[in-house]
């Protein structure tokens, strides 16, 4: 296995704020996380200001200077709007997003459902889903980057969770699409939140799981979780990996099972990059790095 970071604590300063840059994230990770065990850095869509071939060849060289692969790229697609040119528009979004992936050199690029609209029935949303999914497997082959479907709460900026948040709907998606050029992303504190057990979602996809997010999670005192989930990102504690509800030990145990040798990206919390840091060398312990 192989261990990257992702800063969730940097999200709105990179893609809201524009008071970091991805340069500026690239820089902070080689002085404080590379000692630390990390060797890749995954990416949100957010982060880049750009998609031309100048400014990608530019990240990809100060991402090469710092010594960081770029293994896994974080795209949100959204395929379960009613209206089809919208879910076309968004299948040429993620196509996009998967050439991005290509330029940095990642192996991989992320794939949702889309967004647990309240007027989208479950047989219409797995339709859809699947059929925008299988539409881009061709060019996942051509391109040689596989698309890990995450088992997601919410992407920051999305007005709904997820659709496949729940763990049936999720392995339902997942087992109708047979491709080497479509696996799971495997995130386990998404799965407390949506009131399930980790465990049983890694069991039963453990085969399919191409890459990881480690993040763990705690809810706030005075939240108490309905048959739902959670529906917003004010009722949790996104912290530390190692002080939340995650039992890493296990995880670990079934994936080296299932003889899973990719890459594991720190999802950490809000408090900066000391946190970040404390993450990674957790990570890097359980690992065996």
């Amino acid at each position: 296995m192989k261990l990257a970071a992702f800063p969730k604590c940097y999200m709105d300063e990179l893609c809201i704020d524009r008071t970091m840059s991805v340069f500026d994230w690239i820089d902070l990770a080689k002085a404080e996380l590379k000692p630390c065990g990390v060797t890749g850095l995954e990416m949100y869509t957010g982060f880049l200001t750009s998609y031309d071939s100048v400014y990608l060849s530019k990240v990809k060289s100060a991402l090469d200077a710092a010594g960081f692969e770029m293994p896994m790229f974080c795209a949100s697609p959204d395929f379960t709007s009613p209206d089809p040119t919208y879910r076309q528009a968004e299948i040429e979004k993620e196509r996009q997003m998967m050439a991005v992936s290509a330029s940095l050199g990642g192996s991989t690029c992320r794939v949702l459902s889309g967004q647990r609209r309240p007027e989208v029935s479950r047989e219409d949303g797995v339709k859809w889903v699947v059929e925008c999914i299988n539409s881009l497997l061709g060019y996942a082959e051509e391109i040689g980057v596989i698309l890990t479907m995450e088992n997601h709460f919410k992407d920051n900026y999305w007005d709904y969770p997820e659709f496949a948040q729940k763990m049936d709907i999720f392995c339902e998606i997942v087992g109708k699409i047979d491709s080497p050029w479509y696996g799971v992303n495997y995130d386990p504190s998404n799965t407390l939140i949506a009131n399930e057990d980790p465990i049983e979602l890694l069991r039963r996809v453990a085969p399919r799981v191409v890459s990881m997010h480690a993040s763990d999670r705690r809810l706030k005192p005075d939240v108490v979780l309905g048959p739902e989930g959670v529906w917003d990102y004010t009722q949790l504690i996104h912290g530390e990996i190692g002080t939340g509800m995650n039992d890493f030990d296990e995880i670990y145990s079934i994936l080296r099972g299932v003889g899973f040798d990719g890459w594991v990206s720190i999802e950490d919390g809000v408090n900066g990059i000391e946190e970040l840091k404390r993450s990674a060398l957790y990570l890097a312990n359980k690992m065996g790095l």
